[in-house]
């Protein structure tokens, strides 16, 4: 094939732009990949690890420091130094009643998201909840694995009865009540992570209570949001009730020692 001067230029022409093609497609590769590691770390933060997902709490990333003043704030008492003294000399029943709390988080959320399948918003957050405490819950059960602990029975303590016997019987009055109920239960949890955390000379036990303080210290204002929206009125005054009713289970004697029990008798 004969090519001619003219068709030689329209080559050199087409392989010219080519090249620029090339060249500028290098350069917007060279800049994308450049932003990835530059946005990377920030990524990370904002982002939920792969590493979150894990049951061995070996591959749990390192916690972060969590507020918990909006927790703290919401409760209307505190743990007291009592029964942060008890739970540490009875740790292993301490870690199971733990387990059992995030099974029964779990199988609350499972019962709801049956019987009220009419809010999406509802839906959802049951969902990721149901997720979340059952992952929580094999991630305990591995905790009690890697420590040799076997599997005990413990009777269910007076705490959640003791606020659901105040729960309205009629809906969606009743629902609402339950999710208020579950807004002081999760923030009791994350307020005892963080008082075993400080003390706890298990170093591996005491950063994963660390870690469960971010998801912890979100839960509480999940379920206040789904309380309020499920409701034609301001829930205000209900959640001031079970405040007080919450609180007093928590500084008043306690004849049984479980992971959301009174002061110890």
């Amino acid at each position: 094939m004969t090519i001619n001067q003219q068709d030689l230029t329209t080559l050199q022409s087409t392989a010219n732009t080519i090249d620029n093609d090339n060249i500028e497609k290098n350069s917007v590769e060279e800049n994308i990949s450049q932003t990835v590691n530059n946005s990377a770390e920030t990524y990370l933060i904002e982002k939920e690890l792969p590493e979150e997902d894990s049951i061995d709490i070996t591959h749990l990333r390192t916690p972060i420091k969590v507020d918990l003043s909006p927790v703290y704030n919401f409760l209307g008492a505190r743990t007291t130094q009592s029964w942060v003294d008890a739970a540490i000399a009875n740790l292993p029943m301490i870690i199971q009643d733990h387990a059992n709390c995030e099974k029964k988080a779990a199988g609350t959320a499972m019962n709801l998201i049956f019987r009220y399948e009419f809010s999406y918003d509802l839906q959802r957050k049951l969902a990721q909840l149901i997720r979340e405490e059952m992952l929580h819950y094999e991630q305990v059960l591995g905790i009690m694995n890697e420590r040799g602990q076997e599997w005990k029975y413990l009777s269910a303590g007076r705490y959640a009865k003791g606020m659901l016997k105040h729960k309205r019987t009629y809906e969606p009055a009743a629902m609402v009540d339950v999710l208020i109920i579950g807004a002081f239960i999760e923030a009791r949890s994350c307020e005892r992570f963080a008082a075993l955390a400080e003390v706890i000379d298990d170093e591996r036990l005491a950063k994963y209570y660390r870690y469960l303080l971010k998801s912890e210290s979100r839960h509480f204002e999940d379920y206040l949001a789904l309380a309020q929206s499920l409701s034609d009125e301001n829930i205000d005054e209900r959640v001031a009730f079970f405040k007080e009713v919450e609180a007093e289970l928590i500084i008043s004697p306690d004849a049984e020692l479980r992971f959301h029990s009174g002061t110890p008798a």
